[in-house]
């Protein structure tokens, strides 16, 4: 009970002027001219400020955010981790300290990602990460100690119990489960605990990735601000703070715990690598009841109890066959005083005596606070086009004196410019450093581009300089090209040639991918188009085209199977040309169309059936008259 009993004694001691001047120094140390939006391009998405920063009208002094959902009691050490009045630069890691001044990395960035951009378009409402934290604090545990993935969302969904009435408000179900998988009751869910129908108004894209996911750190810290910030409140007046406070969970209670890690972090906090943030244990809606005893209670004096007093019953120190402490020393008896029960070693503090903790131990300072820099490895990667490059992508964390850092997270991006991929056609990758400080990204395959390009290799959630790699891509390359056969290649105009078949080598090797350029010409020794001669067709405007590029296929061969003559004859040449020096040279020959006589047509006066003999004797008139009359009488 005397533990209890301080807990919420230094709960209720968070003093209101104290909490509105931290805000007030946060507020001037980290105003929006002092530090600008961020715009690292952080897991690929937009500038702070550029993604989606809606803020609903209305709304202000709604429901409350969390629907009052159950929360974290837990309370900060008493020992702050900077001294009282000294706030932190939020830019400047404590890298010592009590435990629970640790925050996971990805959600420290998220919050301060937060406060960034909704100073970038509420500077009036003096936004402070710290607030953020504190109520990620007492809403998830800071997402559970930060079991976040590289992206900022959790490793499984954060829910709360079903508002279904009992102990909690009634919230029937408004989103269909999408959100909580509750189809009965609406459930809080993420990181900052989000009822679904409040998402609905106030989810935000903040990493630019398409979706407004309440278990996503980025979206869920930023959908925070806004809320926090709505109706024009100015969070370093003291009434604007408690009244945004409570608009997330309408309770007393709430609001002081929520300011008292405010306060904390506000003195100052250091990150912690994700997952290893120190989890809180006392939920509200688990309270032990009053009748149930939490641990035994020893007497914090050797004094026994004043004359009169009866003891508790239902104290666990107490023994029925002894005799009672309340009983006064017999008089007649001064050798043998009242033998208390096992007083406290006065050397020792008392055990429920809050102010008086064991010295917190040593924290190690976290890999990702350790290391100093990224020394790149390879200094260039190089790989022919739709091809794996032959080596990865390396870099070496190491710190401050040139030693090597394990268990870095380090992310791997590359630049839009590329079609180079990493597995499952990632353009950003995260691997942890091993024991030798050593980060290795998958495999990096290239695309169809030929260009050089850089991948930058990062630490999330500092602000290092990236380590810069280059890579190179280059074209498939063949040293010689020559023709499958030997058939003269001739066509009549207009006429179709027949098939052609070229092999691409390497060296020895048949040459796959490469690209070869063919252009007709009108002779060997010019390297200029035809005007006239064998075309590939035409193109969408009706044009002859005479330069193609072509592709070897995967047993190192082209075939041509579209070369059609042209109109005028002669000799012309198909120019194959290769990179890597690969070249030869087709003589294509055009001929006009062979001439045709027509049928000779006879002569009608040689028909002896349709003409009739003219002898030419004069002796013989007689003769042909009568051959030629028409009638049948044989007179002259």
């Amino acid at each position: 009970m005397a533990e209890q009993f301080g807990r919420r004694l230094r709960r209720g001691a968070t003093s209101g002027a104290i909490v509105a001047a931290a805000v007030a120094a946060l507020a001037a140390s980290q105003g929006p001219g002092a530090i600008a939006p961020p715009a690292d391009g952080l897991n690929g998405d937009h500038a702070v400020g550029a993604g989606d920063a809606t803020s609903p009208n209305g709304g202000a002094d709604g429901g409350s955010a969390t629907g009052n959902s159950p929360y974290f009691l837990d309370l900060p050490p008493l020992k702050p981790p900077n001294p009282a009045g000294v706030p932190t630069a939020p830019q400047v890691p404590v890298v010592t300290g009590p435990a629970e001044a640790g925050i996971p990395a990805t959600v420290l960035a998220a919050y301060r990602r937060a406060e960034a951009s909704v100073r970038a378009t509420d500077p009036s409402c003096n936004l402070p990460w710290q607030l953020l934290a504190g109520i990620g604090k007492v809403e998830s545990g800071q997402a559970r100690g930060g079991r976040v993935d590289g992206n900022g969302t959790t490793f499984s969904p954060i829910l709360g119990p079903a508002l279904n009435g009992v102990g909690f408000a009634r919230i029937t179900d408004t989103d269909g489960g999408a959100f909580d998988g509750d189809t009965t009751h609406d459930r809080a869910v993420g990181p900052m605990q989000f009822i679904p129908s409040t998402w609905a108004v106030w989810g935000q894209d903040a990493n630019g990735d398409g979706k407004k996911d309440p278990n996503n750190i980025y979206d869920a810290a930023q959908a925070a601000g806004m809320y926090l910030c709505a109706g024009g409140r100015n969070l370093a007046i003291k009434a604007d703070l408690d009244r945004a406070v409570l608009s997330y969970n309408r309770s007393t209670e709430y609001l002081t715990t929520v300011l008292s890690w405010f306060e904390y972090y506000g003195r100052g906090a250091h990150t912690v690598p994700d997952g290893t943030g120190v989890l809180p244990v006392d939920r509200s809606d688990d309270r032990p009841l009053p009748s149930e005893t939490t641990r035994p209670t020893t007497p914090a004096s050797p004094n026994p109890p004043a004359p009169g007093i009866t003891p508790p019953a239902d104290r666990p120190t107490q023994k029925p066959a002894e005799p009672r402490p309340t009983q006064p020393p017999k008089p007649s008896d001064p050798a043998k005083p009242t033998k208390p029960s096992k007083p406290a070693d006065p050397t020792k503090p008392p055990t429920t005596d809050p102010t008086t903790r064991p010295p917190a131990k040593p924290v190690e300072v976290p890999a990702t606070v350790r290391v100093a820099h990224l020394r790149a490895g390879t200094a260039v990667l190089t790989a022919v086009t739709e091809s794996p490059f032959a080596e990865a992508a390396t870099v070496t964390a190491v710190d401050a004196s040139g030693r090597p850092v394990a268990g870095v997270s380090v992310r791997f991006a590359l630049p839009g410019t590329t079609d180079a991929r990493f597995p499952a056609g990632a353009t950003t990758v995260t691997v942890t450093s091993d024991a030798k400080g050593v980060a290795k990204a998958p495999a990096l395959r290239a695309g169809e581009k030929a260009e050089p390009f850089t991948i930058r290799a990062t630490v999330p959630g500092r602000s290092l300089p990236a380590a810069e790699l280059k890579a190179t891509v280059e074209v498939r390359k063949a040293d010689a090209l020559a023709r499958v056969g030997d058939t003269a290649l001739t066509a009549e105009t207009g006429a179709g040639y027949a098939p052609v078949t070229v092999e691409a080598r390497r060296g020895a090797t048949l040459a796959a991918g490469v690209s070869v350029t063919a252009v007709v010409t009108d002779s060997a020794d010019s390297t200029q188009q035809s005007a006239d001669g064998p075309s590939f067709g035409k193109d969408a405007a009706g044009n002859p085209v005479r330069t193609k590029v072509l592709k070897t296929d995967a047993q190192g061969r082209l075939s041509i199977k579209d070369l059609v003559a042209g109109a005028k004859g002669g000799d012309y040449v198909l120019w194959l040309t290769a990179p890597g020096g690969g070249t030869v040279k087709l003589k294509l020959t055009v001929t006009a169309p062979a001439p045709t006589t027509p049928p000779a047509t006879p002569d009608p006066t040689t028909d002896p059936s349709t003409a009739p003999t003219t002898d030419p004797s004069p002796t013989a008139s007689g003769s042909a008259s009568a051959s030629t009359t028409a009638s049948p009488t044989p007179t002259g």
